[in-house]
């Protein structure tokens, strides 16, 4: 890899003064001051607006001939800079509406290419090419608000390497208006929102650079088919939820739009009460369904209860950080983000079990070792919520059993017949008329004789138990789709391609 060197001039000077003060990352906006960071802080830094001229006069060390004709044919340029005896810096040039823009991050490793060195007497070209204008966003701040929200001391400052633009937040702005659930950006496409379940094509510009903007090293990896997942607060202080990945087309990326805090538990309008899920003193409760079906913010707001009305410390393990739960003069929450926080699921759980807590939230069960481990915490005094993806509440349970090796099966269903308490299976459909989505639950309590079919391994008799269950504060998920039918909330094409039995489904119709 070849570096830029040159006498402490110009940009090294600033850079320079910036390392001095503990920054990082320093932004160039034509007509503007420059933006400082600390590890994505805003650090106080005094200098006047720089017209473009001045600007590029101040970046000529690093914009060669070379450099100017690959940011006109691709709008946006990449590369490392050595300034000097200060250090490294990844640098990130386009052009947004003010005119040139510049980023240089310290210690930003970027892919080596032939034109990084400079052509000895280059002269920058007149002309750039426009560019979608990054939003100064100094990192995840929602990561920093939820941290700050669970108790946590001195929220942590992060620089994400995923810039967003002007024109993403106006996107998703759109997206907020119109209850979208997800936004969808591909490289050449026009952008989609996800509005009660169904994708629609949204008018707006198409491919991935208008809205985000990722640093060299992240698209480098990203490209190499790594993907890129974190979370995101827009300076409208919506907080968002990105994965960007490689597709054969180019880049992609799924951003689903987080809540600012849990809901209560009567706003779900679930079709039966689980309040008192809340306060099982020890046990495992499931909750299982496909990605978006809301188990997730059911589990949030049963969180939400248990802090409310009762004196408990909550651990939560989540990737990422979904709902801000603030502690109460009663309670306390900790939310831990798997890869921030914590190396996953796994470690988290081992830590949470020496933090003295009453209930635990585990995001994802993900692995058999992550699994044991709920169990034991379970089976130990401690109120575990857990989420799996299982379309029943028998297929959740084999899913568990699943993860082990035959020979260890046994003794798993043995530990989980005594420490289950419930399974929740969560769907939601649309509306038959009006906007918006309605869930639809199974519910299966554990009885003494759910734990011995649990015990036996006989997970095909949970359905016959479910339908005869209902005394107990059992629902089958086709008698919840049946009533959602008779009241006219869904339609019967709905409950007919989310039921996992239709016999079942036209038995409880007629009835």
């Amino acid at each position: 890899m070849a570096f830029v060197k040159r006498p402490m001039a110009g940009v090294d000077q600033i850079l320079h003064a910036i390392v001095q003060q503990g920054a990082d990352e320093v932004r160039f906006v034509s007509e503007q001051a420059p933006l400082v960071f600390a590890r994505g802080s805003p650090r106080r830094f005094t200098m006047s607006p720089t017209p473009e001229a001045v600007l590029r006069q101040l970046l000529s060390q690093v914009l060669t001939a070379e450099r100017v004709a690959e940011l006109e044919r691709t709008g946006r340029v990449t590369f490392e800079y050595q300034a000097g005896a200060v250090g490294r810096f990844g640098v990130v040039l386009g052009r947004g509406p003010s005119g040139l823009e510049a980023t240089f991050v310290a210690g930003g490793s970027v892919p080596a290419r032939a034109n990084d060195a400079p052509t000895p007497g280059a002269a920058p070209a007149a002309a750039f090419p426009a560019a979608p204008s990054p939003v100064p966003a100094p990192g995840p701040a929602f990561e920093r608000h939820a941290a700050s929200e669970s108790g946590a001391e001195g929220a942590r400052a992060e620089r994400t390497p995923l810039g967003v633009t002007a024109e993403l937040v106006t996107l998703v702005e759109r997206a907020v208006a119109a209850r979208a659930s997800d936004v969808h950006l591909a490289d050449g496409e026009p952008p989609y929102l996800r509005v009660d379940g169904q994708l629609q094509r949204a008018a707006a510009a198409a491919g991935l650079d208008p809205y985000l903007v990722l640093e060299a090293r992240a698209r480098a990896e990203t490209l190499g088919g790594r993907a890129l997942d974190l979370a995101l607060e827009l300076p409208n202080h919506e907080r968002l939820r990105v994965s960007v990945y490689r597709t054969q087309t180019g880049l992609a990326a799924a951003l689903r739009i987080l809540p600012r805090s849990a809901p209560e538990l009567d706003e779900l309008n679930l079709p039966l009460a689980l309040d008192d899920l809340a306060s099982i003193p020890h046990g495992l409760v499931l909750f299982a369904g496909a990605t978006g079906s809301g188990k997730s913010t059911t589990m949030a707001a049963l969180c939400r209860r248990a802090l409310e009305r009762r004196s408990v410390l909550l651990v939560t393990l989540e990737d990422p950080i979904e709902f801000a739960l603030p502690s109460s003069p009663r309670s306390l929450a900790r939310q831990r983000q798997v890869g921030r926080d914590v190396p996953d699921f796994t470690t988290g759980l081992r830590d949470a079990l020496r933090s003295d807590p009453d209930v635990i939230m585990v995001g994802e069960l993900r692995d058999a070792e992550t699994i044991r481990l709920a169990l034991t915490a379970a089976e130990t005094g401690h109120l575990v919520f857990a989420s799996l993806h299982s379309g029943s509440a028998a297929g959740a349970l084999e899913r568990v059993v699943d993860a082990y090796p035959s020979d260890q099966r046994p003794q798993i269903r043995t530990q989980l017949a005594d420490a289950l308490r419930a399974v929740v299976v969560q769907r939601l459909l649309p509306r038959a008329r009006g906007a918006g989505r309605v869930p639809a639950l199974e519910v299966l309590r554990v009885t003494h004789a759910v734990a011995n079919n649990v015990r036996e391994g006989k997970t095909a008799q949970i359905g016959s138990l479910l339908q005869g269950g209902s005394r107990d504060g059992m629902l089958s998920l086709e008698r919840s789709l049946a009533d959602l039918v008779r009241a006219g909330t869904i339609t019967l094409e709905s409950a007919r391609a989310s039921a996992n039995e239709l016999d079942s489904l036209a038995m409880y119709l007629t009835k």
